[in-house]
């Protein structure tokens, strides 16, 4: 396994990103108060790991965070999205926080956004875990 904890004064260990090669997936936990900022430093070290490591899968898990989240659902889209394909990414498993604002936008047309792989949203991270197995065994998608 292979670990890295992103820190700041305001919210010790805010990101833990773990890669696990025997699945070959990367967890990213969030946790505590994320601003902007921070949270773009997270998600580009996700993809940093990413493309360093073999890993189709993703398991981005919001639901220890406090306050407001990452504001550039565009950014993520445009920018992240494309390059974690790029790098081989074909499934994620994003949980958010039980009734969050995320619960309801990331399930509008403007989850279409993110059409470089597949994605669905879970209120637990168990959900979401079971999501990825069983996209391991069904095979990579056509």
């Amino acid at each position: 396994m292979i670990e890295r904890l992103l820190s700041n004064s305001r919210s010790p260990d805010y990101c833990r990103l773990r890669y696990e090669p025997q699945k070959q997936w990367l967890r990213v936990t969030w946790a505590g108060y994320v601003g902007s900022e921070y949270a773009r430093e997270g998600a580009l070290a996700s993809l940093q790991m990413l493309r360093e490591l073999p890993c189709p899968y993703l398991l981005n898990d919001n639901s220890q965070l406090e306050g407001p989240w990452f504001d550039s659902l565009f950014w993520l889209a445009q920018e992240w999205g494309p390059a974690a394909a790029a790098a081989g990414l074909q499934y994620v498993a994003h949980v958010v926080r039980v009734g969050t604002f995320a619960n309801t936008f990331l399930l509008t047309p403007t989850h279409q956004l993110f059409n470089k792989f597949e994605i669905q949203i879970f209120d637990s991270a168990q959900e979401a875990t079971e999501w990825l197995l069983s996209c391991q065994t069904a095979g990579p998608p056509e």
